[in-house]
């Protein structure tokens, strides 16, 4: 089964490597109509609610009301669908298109797999970490596709891209229905949703993410190993949401030991 649109992607693959290699800060392009048409409406109906499956949904300082889940039954189709993001053909793509090259697939999904946010949720501004914990390959790519089919500009949810030097937004991407995210992870690819969702009930910010490795990298991108580094980039209101945040995170590890 073919879920990805490769046809589509390489014959539009000039262009999205222009378009990625075009950023100043780090790179970046976004991709329209990832998914074939027919199946990207068979994912979106498929997506499971968070009654469904095993969601991690743990709350921390800098992330609340989001949920993570990386586990699935052997041949359904979320599991094929993380096979061709995996495969050989789709890696070679993204070489082409973003000039990475020993690209490494994670097929634990290590903070990848799918992704659901509730109203109010949020992830604060962020570099990645650099590191897999277990390979300790380099981090070098994320792709996020979002599948939110009429979501509305109200709810908030926009992906921002920082440049922390200069601490100025690059740009927001809406969290559209089959619209895909590439960039590249470095020590300067700040990027979260620090915004609190405002969705009614019942909807929620759905996205399918991957990250990529390599063996090694630039030797000027090397850094020592480190987790995700958070920064606040909405002033006293950050610090008050992550306050709150804070104490939502203390509440549930008590009830947790208790």
């Amino acid at each position: 089964m073919n879920y990805i649109d490769l046809p589509s992607l390489e014959q539009r693959g000039a262009a999205i490597r222009a378009d990625f290699s075009s950023k100043p800060v780090f790179r970046y392009a976004v991709i329209e109509d990832f998914f074939r048409d027919d199946q990207a409406e068979r994912i979106q109906l498929a997506y499971p609610s968070l009654t469904q499956g095993h969601w991690d949904g743990t709350t921390y300082i800098d992330q609340k009301n989001k949920f993570q889940q990386r586990v699935f039954d052997q041949g359904s189709l979320f599991d094929e669908i993380f096979a061709e993001l995996n495969s050989g053909a789709f890696l070679n793509f993204l070489e082409q298109v973003t000039g990475i090259r020993q690209l490494q697939s994670d097929p634990s999904l290590f903070g990848g797999g799918l992704h659901q946010s509730t109203t109010g949720a949020f992830l604060n501004v962020h570099v990645d970490y650099n590191l897999h914990p277990q390979t300790q390959y380099h981090r070098r790519l994320n792709l996020l596709v979002y599948m939110n089919r009429g979501w509305q500009e109200g709810y908030g949810g926009n992906l921002e891209l920082w440049d922390m030097q200069q601490h100025q937004l690059l740009d927001e991407i809406a969290p559209g229905f089959n619209r895909a995210v590439v960039f590249e992870t470095n020590h300067v690819s700040y990027h979260g949703h620090p915004k609190p969702l405002q969705t009614p009930r019942g909807v929620s910010r759905k996205s399918i993410a991957t990250y990529y490795y390599t063996p090694t990298r630039p030797q000027h991108e090397l850094k020592a190993a480190h987790n995700t580094l958070f920064v606040n980039t909405e002033g006293i209101n950050g610090q008050f949401k992550r306050l709150k945040s804070g104490l939502k995170a203390l509440l549930e590890r008590v009830r947790t030991k208790f």
